[in-house]
């Protein structure tokens, strides 16, 4: 018996796991300790910072007493910046000990959401980490501010080399256009007007944008796991207090955390008012206000397009769960998808003439891609390619091979998009794992894949994935990717000492940290014993 994916607002997934208690004085102490262990991360993490972040070029805190220490001692700030990454991921998965289905007692979602804010909390007043993207939606967002096209023009060809805006973005970005949607260089131009060219402040305004969009995932996202019969918290877990959010959507404040926001809250919004179906029922009459949530869903999901162009795929998914609503045939299917166009057409029209920017950003969607990825196979696989060429005598094709192999992984993605969205109307799988896997085949197979792209397809599956296999192996990409980026999203060229010297004093620190929670609470270093589910 196959299950459909929403429920009313007050019904559920008649699938779901059993009832578990609160937890008992032990874990309580336990939780409380990794509450604590993951805090002194994030503060570890903000503090290193100031050192080994991804600081402007006229960077303030050079002239404030003490702190400027940090940015004087690189080495050092970098080994506290990876002490307080180890610390966090530590924690993390500390915390999925209590979070995992099965277990006679759970941590309760408000416990979750406490924790996540005491560890999101020290990072949201630091410099960026991890990347300098930042810089670049600042430079962009002025650049729409003084009434240019940023789909046109990069900022250094706007704004000039020598706008203190300019000299943020990384070199590689100056002269290419923005690849993002208008409603995010409209929110952005106008924090623009707000914070002029200080730096500072509009980099905390892009941060407070993004914490939006974290606020937003971590509403919806427990929504959706009760109603596609996954425990809340572990989805909370998994999807919001993940590493990659801390790190990249807010130390990093990258727009993901808009446009996942959006895409997750516009679906919880969607199906609201559907209701609970099971394979070979015959449809009940429409709910009160069923299609004007649906519209309205709809809506919020065009939203995060229009920040990232990934939230799009979403409609899909969105409209193959209505067809699976109404009768599930082809005709039901058609309509549903006629609706989602209609919906993004008129939504995507209003944003591009309301915000005066055009429909020059579709042109702009191919920037990223300027860039291959050390971390993305696509790009090894071009590389190796051009390698081999070399080796063979027959030249360096490298770059030739990366459109090849761009072009090809887009083909490829697709068509699992298009597989995904046929099994899923069909039953075979619930659409919103449709929607995680096809976002996470279009985001592995780009030649610029970055980390925190992989949170497109971890928090929509968070919410629907329950299985053991897909947490563990989640579990283990997250914290493995989280280590990939150095806090100052560079590579450190030519001086590989530096990292090598940070990361073996901060694994020396981390060491003692673990013997002080094994002193304070053993059960968290032990093995749990496995449940039956």
């Amino acid at each position: 018996m196959v299950v459909s994916d929403p429920g009313t607002e007050q019904g559920v997934s008649p699938v779901r796991p059993p009832d578990a208690g609160p937890l008992e004085i032990t874990e309580l102490r336990a939780l409380d300790v990794v509450r604590r262990l993951g805090t002194v991360g994030a503060l570890f993490l903000a503090l290193g910072s100031l050192g080994a972040g991804a600081a402007p070029v006229l960077n303030p805190v050079q002239d404030i007493p003490v702190l400027r220490l940090f940015s004087r001692i690189p080495t050092v700030s970098l080994a506290i910046a990876f002490t307080g990454m180890g610390l966090l991921v530590i924690a993390w998965l500390m915390l999925g000990r209590f979070a995992r289905p099965g277990r006679a007692r759970l941590v309760s979602r408000a416990q979750l959401t406490r924790t996540l804010v005491m560890w999101l909390t020290p990072l949201m007043f630091i410099p960026p980490l991890f990347s300098r993207d930042v810089y670049s939606y600042l430079a962009q967002s002025e650049i729409v501010h003084r009434g240019m096209d940023p789909y046109s023009l990069g900022p250094a060809q706007a704004l000039g080399v020598g706008d203190p805006l300019t000299s943020g973005v990384s070199n590689m970005w100056r002269e290419t256009p923005a690849p993002y949607g208008p409603l995010f260089l409209k929110l952005g131009s106008w924090i623009s007007g707000i914070v002029g060219d200080n730096i500072v402040a509009g980099v905390l305004l892009q941060r407070a944008l993004a914490l939006v969009g974290v606020v937003l995932i971590i509403w919806a996202l427990p929504r959706l796991a009760r109603r596609f019969g996954v425990e809340p918290a572990t989805a909370l877990w998994l999807g919001a207090a993940n590493p990659l959010v801390l790190f990249h959507l807010v130390a990093g404040a990258h727009n993901e955390a808009l446009g996942i926001g959006l895409m997750v809250a516009g679906l919880e919004i969607g199906i609201r008012r559907l209701p609970v179906r099971v394979a070979g029922d015959s449809p009940p009459p429409l709910a009160r206000g069923e299609i004007l949530f649906i519209v309205l869903g709809a809506v919020v999901i065009t939203l995060g397009a229009a920040v990232k162009i990934n939230a799009m795929i979403a409609l899909g998914f969105f409209g193959v769960m209505i067809a699976r609503r109404w009768h599930g045939r082809i005709t039901d299917l058609l309509k549903a998808a006629g609706l989602m166009l209609a919906v993004f057409g008129v939504v995507i029209v209003a944003l591009c003439y309301g915000t005066g920017l055009g429909f020059g950003w579709v042109g702009a969607l191919g920037t990223p891609g300027m860039v291959r990825s050390w971390i993305s196979p696509t790009a090894e696989l071009a590389n190796l390619g051009g390698v081999l060429g070399i080796a063979l005598g027959l030249g360096n094709h490298t770059d030739a091979l990366v459109s090849i192999v761009q072009f090809a992984g887009t083909v490829v993605a697709g068509l699992i998009t298009v597989k995904f969205l046929w099994d899923s109307f069909r039953w075979r799988y619930r659409p919103i794992i449709g929607l995680g896997v096809s976002l996470g085949a279009f985001m592995m197979l780009h030649v610029a894949m970055q980390p925190w792209w992989l949170l497109w397809a971890v928090i929509p599956l968070a919410a629907a994935a329950g299985t053991s296999r897909f947490r563990v192996a989640a579990t283990i990409v997250s914290a493995v990717v989280a280590f990939l980026v150095a806090p100052p999203g560079s590579t450190f060229d030519g001086r590989s000492f530096v990292p090598l010297q940070a990361y073996l004093a901060g694994i020396v620190v981390i060491a003692i940290a673990l013997l002080i929670v094994r002193r304070a609470s053993p059960m968290l270093l032990k093995r749990e014993a496995k449940s039956a589910v």
